[in-house]
């Protein structure tokens, strides 16, 4: 595998530290988790987007007034 150096300030390196699960997780586990979780959220933003179209396409959505009154704002 080919590696390679990056600069951090000291407060990511800080932030990147605090998001080990472990000890001995490399910052390499780290950001590999986090890139996954940002793919994840992204497809699932992404689902949650088309359906909220075809909700609002449909009609069967409600205007920010009509959800006050329902929940009694």
């Amino acid at each position: 595998m080919a590696t390679t150096t990056i600069q951090l300030t000291s407060a990511l390196k800080e932030e990147l530290t605090a998001m080990k699960i472990h000890p001995r997780e490399t910052y390499q586990e780290v950001l590999e988790r986090v890139l996954e979780d940002l793919r994840e959220l992204d497809s699932k933003t992404r689902k949650e987007l088309v359906k909220a179209e075809a909700e609002i396409e449909r009609g069967s959505s409600l205007k920010h007034r009509e959800l006050g009154a329902r929940l009694g704002f």
